[in-house]
């Protein structure tokens, strides 16, 4: 079709006035179907017609409009549906030829024509794209670059003419020049265009000779106007267009990696949920993370420091604050001490970790802040803690001193006076440590002997921050157990009654109230797992790990009111009701403390039926609660216990004076008869019951004004935006630690929320979604990074799920198929092995107390999942072995069951009832299953990224990997793979150890030894 008749077309549509949708209706009507218009020059053809005059033909250009227009709906960018355009409409230029027509305009004395070029320009490109062949994607690259080379050139003339005074004002010729500096701006701005204008300056030198000649002549003109808010916009422009060449080199210099996102995530999530775990799994898990990314000692120790000084500046004041402290400066140099242990190569330990001090200390905005948050020279202290532990040699410890000393001179404001009279938490923390030690030695006496000398060691406890103090460093010294141990047996001592007088009587209920109140702040503080004894242990269970786990209020625990345990014997509960309701204050002598917490809760539930029934009026109730709460607190924390899970039950219209009993009981009571330490015991109570009655409070939109202790007692608490939907909130909250490189602990923190509300699978499906939606690599590798800190959370459930339901639905689907390209598909290879092998080098040990309990049916059972009777082929198999003669669809791998697939050794070796067993053992019968089948596509490109990285990840000399699970039939080493002898899949040895760099002779004998039990 010759180009004349286009130009026809045109100029018929423009006299007959037809509109832009009728004119894309009628040109598909005059050229046959299929014609491709970028041949045609259809936009060269419109801006020919559209400029012929001294102002532009409005009517053409909204033919080029809507044709540019068809192309950004069919990339779904500008209309919420792209219905009304027709397939064949679609497309009708591409962005290219648009540029490339624009770039031809070069009478820059018309001003209205300038504009309408600039502005058909603004309508694509922060967006351009390109869908076609490779030669298309350069085009758009060449046709990119002219128009920068048209636009430098317009801003030139725009300036020598403003300079000369050619234009009608200066007004008019100012927005004229600002118009086309912003579109340069605009063009320049996107990291994605300047991408792919380097490419075309790899592509056509000499055009780029030409780009460079214009931006002198830009500066020289713009040199001489008088406008400096012009000459610093043409400035950044400049900037910008000269840092494309360098574009590459600037981003290896990005990629030369300093920071590693999944210690950092590791640390933080240890110090922010886990302080009271066993420093064993840590220090693995953290070898492991090492091993995996190949991360040098000193790095990794410095990663290690970084995110310890992040978390102390970021936590909130008060408790957590003293959590971090204890980790950072009791328990991290312990867990240094145990990574010590493990070889290093040839470098001795204690040099990486003065190297990591080293790069540390350049640090300095990061420890001035953190100075600053914790009022002292917090280096200082760090390296006198690691020179205690053998750590750093002496030289240099005071190396590094003298060095952090000569840093903090130049910050004066770091010793100001009005911070002189504070006690900084780190030296309360190193001087706390061996207080806890003395109090357990002191928690082992006799308490018949010296009751009130017990008595004067717990009150100084609760003076001022002392319980926090001592809880903190027992927590991070892995003494809490031992110490709630000692508490639940004073508590235990205090049922023990005698011949007692008041005096007496007042010593053992402080005894029984300060215990009581202790332990339940220690379940709140670091969960209820600290006090729970050993399962193994025989003989009566104390009385308050019975009520705490029949009757306390905790996250995610429903607690029946009509239960059993609120109804003791109704004898107990008569007599307290009248104690409480007739005299005037509480009888100490001969008084069972325990029998009067389990029998509270009655006692309030026949209290509220007659104030409901208006036996009892207002004042009564004021003086029941005065009661309870008046001698000790624990009383009036069984109280709202029970009042907590009672309102639970209750209509909305019900719970006024359930509610109203629970703020009477919440504030202390204004009285000089009360027993010793009582404001102390009422500030820890104000914390328990605010903890117990947060969910409620929520749930029933009620306010309650606790007793002010100065600071946030929930600080990481009702995190989730309200009327929001957490998918939402999920995919919001991980492309914000995604565009960071990092996850804070409050983001850790809406992350367990939304695994504990959503479940494992859903959570771990949709953060993998996320993932394969990831087209950059550096972004794909970042990723993969967070994604494994944050599926720590709950590994051994996430690496189930992912190994055992995403994996396989993926590989088996063939619609799912294109999501496994590279990158994202070694992303998640990657993904999955390294949970698979941190997963199954810890699943034998205990689960870490953050993990907590889920209800069953969030999983699959994997034992019917994958049934141990290998005659009933389990699901997997029964879904590989549908569909056989569909080419899509993978076949089964012979009809042969997991006991014939794995080898003898194997079977006798491994624990096949384990569920993670289970699951590995059939993603690898599936992977061989792939490896065997007539289809290959992005599937059994990801196997074989699969397997490199289980290769790459290996250690040498190491036993037990997950590569024994793999079916003997998929390795063939030695001969027959060389000879083409193998019946079965062969798995390339020799690619993969020029991948992982491992030497093929010992990976053919490790594989040897994992699969057939046999050495070289």
């Amino acid at each position: 079709m010759k180009v004349v008749n286009l130009k026809q077309a045109i100029l018929q549509a423009w006299k007959e006035r037809w509109s832009d949708y009728q004119w894309a209706i009628n040109m598909k009507k005059f050229f046959p179907k299929g014609a491709t218009w970028d041949i045609l020059n259809l936009a060269e053809a419109l801006l020919e017609q559209a400029m012929i005059g001294p102002s532009p033909n409005p009517l053409i250009l909204s033919y080029l409009k809507y044709a540019i227009s068809s192309q950004r709906c069919r990339s779904g960018l500008l209309f919420p549906s792209p219905a009304h355009f027709t397939d064949e409409e679609a497309e009708m230029v591409s962005y290219s030829t648009v540029l490339t027509a624009i770039s031809k305009f070069d009478d820059f004395s018309r001003d209205l024509c300038i504009q309408a070029l600039l502005d058909i320009m603004d309508m694509f490109c922060d967006r351009l794209s390109c869908h076609g062949k490779a030669e298309e994607c350069i085009g758009l690259c060449r046709a990119l670059l002219s128009a920068l080379h048209w636009l430098l050139r317009c801003t030139t003339a725009s300036a020598e003419r403003l300079r000369e005074g050619l234009e009608m004002g200066a007004t008019t010729g100012e927005k004229q020049l600002t118009r086309c500096l912003q579109q340069l701006k605009k063009i320049l701005s996107s990291t994605k265009n300047r991408a792919l204008l380097h490419v075309a300056k790899l592509e056509e030198v000499s055009s780029w000779t030409a780009i460079e000649q214009s931006l002198l002549k830009l500066g020289e003109t713009f040199a001489s106007l008088s406008n400096s808010h012009l000459q610093s916009q043409a400035e950044e422009c400049g900037v910008l267009i000269r840092s494309i060449p360098i574009m590459l080199s600037m981003h290896s210099e990005q990629l030369h990696k300093t920071g590693f996102p999944t210690v950092h995530a590791v640390v933080l999530l240890e110090g922010t949920m886990n302080l009271t775990g066993e420093m064993q799994p840590l220090v693995e898990q953290l070898m492991m993370v090492k091993r995996m990314q190949r991360i040098p000692t000193p790095l990794f120790v410095l990663e290690i420091w970084k995110a310890c000084f992040v978390g102390l500046i970021e936590s909130p004041e008060g408790t957590e604050e003293l959590k971090w402290t204890a980790f950072t400066f009791l328990k991290i140099p312990q867990v240094l001490v145990k990574l010590k242990k493990y070889p290093q190569g040839d470098k001795d330990f204690t040099e990486d970790v003065n190297c990591a001090f080293e790069f540390l200390l350049k640090l300095t905005p990061l420890l001035d802040k953190a100075d600053h948050r914790c009022n002292c020279d917090c280096i200082n202290m760090l390296l006198q803690e690691c020179s205690k532990q053998g750590l750093l040699s002496e030289v240099n410890k005071e190396s590094l001193m003298a060095k952090r000393v000569a840093d903090r001179d130049q910050s004066p404001w770091l010793k100001s006076a009005e911070n002189a009279n504070i006690q900084p938490n780190p030296g309360l923390i190193l001087r706390a440590e061996p207080t806890v030690t003395n109090i357990l030695k002191t928690m082992d006496a006799d308490h018949s002997k010296s009751p009130e000398g017990l008595l004067g060691v717990l009150g100084h406890m609760l003076s001022g921050k002392s319980l926090d103090l001592l809880l903190a460093a027992a927590a991070a010294t892995g003494k809490l157990k031992s110490f709630a141990r000692k508490f639940i047996s004073l508590n235990e001592f205090t049922k023990n009654i005698s011949n007692e007088n008041s005096k007496a009587a007042s010593v053992r209920a402080l005894l029984f109230d300060i215990s009581f109140l202790m332990l339940c702040h220690v379940a709140q503080t670091y969960g209820s797992e600290v006090i729970l004894s050993e399962s193994s242990t025989v003989g009566e269970v104390p009385f308050f790990e019975t009520w705490m786990q029949t009757c306390m209020p905790e996250e995610g625990k429903i607690l029946n009111p009509d239960h059993p345990c609120f109804r003791p014997d109704s004898t107990n509960v008569e007599s307290l009701v009248a104690l409480l309701n007739n005299t005037s204050e509480m009888k100490l002598v001969q008084m069972k403390w325990h029998e009067a917490c389990l029998s509270i809760s009655a006692a309030i539930l026949e209290i509220l039926n007659a104030w409901e029934n208006g036996v009892l009026a207002f004042e009564s109730i004021q003086k029941i609660t005065d009661n309870i709460k008046g001698k000790v607190c624990s009383l009036a924390v069984c109280a709202v216990a029970w009042l907590v899970a009672h309102v639970r039950m209750l209509g909305l219209d019900e719970r006024e004076k359930s509610l109203q009993m629970i703020r009477q009981l919440v504030g202390p009571l204004c009285s000089e008869n009360t027993l010793q330490f009582y404001s102390e015991r009422v500030v820890i109570m104000s914390s328990i019951l605010e903890h117990m009655c947060a969910d409620v409070l929520q749930q029933t939109a009620t306010q309650i004004k606790f007793p002010s202790t100065g600071m946030d007692t929930m600080p990481y608490w009702n995190l989730l935006p309200p009327k929001r939907p957490i998918k939402e909130v999920l995919t919001s909250i991980f492309a914000e630690v995604l565009e960071k490189g990092w996850v804070d602990s409050r983001s850790i923190h809406v992350f367990d929320t939304l695994l504990h509300m959503g479940g494992v699978y859903w959570f771990c499906n949709n953060l993998v979604k996320e993932l394969l939606k990831e087209t950059r690599k550096e972004y794909t590798l970042r990723a993969v990074e967070l994604l494994y800190s944050i599926f720590c959370l709950d590994m051994q459930q996430v690496t189930l799920i992912l190994l055992g339901h995403i994996l396989p639905g993926l590989l088996t689907d063939s619609a799912k198929w294109h999501s496994l390209m590279d990158p994202p598909g070694t992303a998640l290879a990657k993904l999955a092995v390294w949970c698979a092998l941190s997963s199954y080098s810890s699943h034998k040990g205990q689960a870490s107390s953050r993990q907590k309990k889920r209800h069953r049916e969030d999983i699959e059972d994997y034992i019917s999942l994958f049934p141990l009777d290998d005659t009933q082929p389990s699901k997997l198999m029964r879904l590989l072995s549908s569909n056989e003669d569909d080419a899509n669809v993978l076949s089964s791998p012979t009809d042969r069951s997991m006991s014939s697939s794995l080898s003898a050794s194997q079977m006798h070796t491994v624990n096949m009832r384990d569920p993670l067993n289970r699951v590995l053992a059939n993603l690898f019968l599936l992977i061989s299953s792939i490896l065997g089948a007539r289809t290959a596509g992005p599937h059994t490109q990801f196997v074989q990224w699969f397997m490199e990285k289980c290769v790459d990840c290996l250690e040498q000399g190491s036993r037990g990997s997950i590569l024994q699970f793999m079916p003997f039939t998929t390795v063939s080493c030695g001969t027959e793979a060389r000879d083409g002898r193998c019946g079965g899949p062969v798995l390339p040895l020799r690619a993969l150890s020029s991948i992982s760099h491992i030497p093929l002779r010992w990976m053919r004998r490790e594989l040897a030894a994992l699969l057939f039990g046999v050495g070289e």
